[in-house]
């Protein structure tokens, strides 16, 4: 009996799967990307604003391969680790500045600036590779990016945000919500991963950090329903505690939901271990998030 087989919680039919065949069979000449592009177009793999699912595509068509159900063209010997991308090339434009002191009155008004243009993008990656200590990694799915700035005495770059796709499983998550899996993979999407959120090392201001993320929690609505057309009602995020305390998530009043089994944020069929495990926080976007998230009828 032939496994099913699932795309971002849908299941792929008997003609899906003959068509990913033959597509990888036929134009194995193609790129991994090029062979995601192309069977989210004749598959209408798309997100509702439009856009291709060409990451998720090509991590699925990925997962295949391993699994030796189809089979793919050898990767380009790169030298990157897999979600790595290219070398980012650390600047001056990303060096340590002068330290920032004080009190959060001193430095308002604080803003989140969203991350626009081929520079602006350049400059976010750079930051992160030299600050963050998980570095850059090309995030999985949609994604916003932010500037997080502050007013006085100059406007001042202190930090980064990127908001993304959820992780598809997360045990203290799913009962929290009282998710069966058919009712998870319809509205998964309607929860938003915090996952990078980087204050620079030689910044130190009191309070900035549960500011922020007040900030991020009164505009992340409106732009990701702006950007992918799916409204938002609950933020998520992984604190690897060995490193922080989490304290800023607590202060700006989200919840902690325990611990993660420590697999990959992908990992459905329980075959990855090794990750650290991390502490889940949750911050509802709706008063009536979980029941938003167990019925897509209830009013935002």
């Amino acid at each position: 009996m032939v496994r099913p087989l699932s795309f971002c919680g849908t299941t792929v039919s008997d003609e899906q799967r003959v068509l990913i065949n033959e597509i990888v069979t036929h134009y194995g000449c193609l790129s991994r990307t090029e062979l995601a592009n192309t069977l989210c177009e004749l598959l209408d793999w798309v997100r509702p604003n439009g856009q291709l699912k060409t990451v998720e595509c090509r991590q699925f068509l990925e997962t295949l391969d391993e699994k030796s159900l189809i089979q793919l063209s050898a990767r380009q010997n790169t030298g990157r680790k897999k979600g790595k991308s290219q070398p980012i090339e650390l600047t001056a434009l990303s060096a340590h500045k002068q330290p920032l002191q004080g009190t959060l009155r001193e430095f308002q008004p604080v803003t989140l600036r969203p991350v626009v243009g081929g520079d602006e993008r350049q400059l976010w990656r750079e930051l992160i590779e030299r600050y963050h200590y998980l570095g850059y990694r090309i995030p999985f799915g949609a994604h916003l990016r932010y500037f997080i700035e502050v007013s006085k005495p100059a406007t001042t770059i202190v930090g980064c945000i990127q908001l993304s796709s959820p992780a598809w499983r997360m045990v203290a998550r799913d009962r929290w919500i009282g998710w069966e899996d058919e009712v998870r993979a319809r509205q998964l999407q309607r929860i938003v991963n915090n996952s990078r959120f980087l204050l620079f090392p030689f910044v130190q201001i009191a309070n900035l950090a549960s500011h922020v993320l007040s900030l991020l929690s009164r505009c992340v609505v409106r732009d990701w329903e702006s950007s992918y057309h799916i409204r938002p009602v609950l933020l998520e995020t992984l604190v690897d505690t060995q490193r922080f305390t989490g304290s800023c998530y607590r202060a700006a009043n989200w919840l902690e939901l325990g611990q993660t089994s420590g697999r990959g944020r992908q990992d459905r069929c329980h075959e990855r271990h090794g990750s650290v495990p991390k502490t889940l926080f949750v911050y509802p976007l709706h008063r009536h998030a979980v029941a938003c998230l167990k019925n897509e009828h209830v009013a935002s």
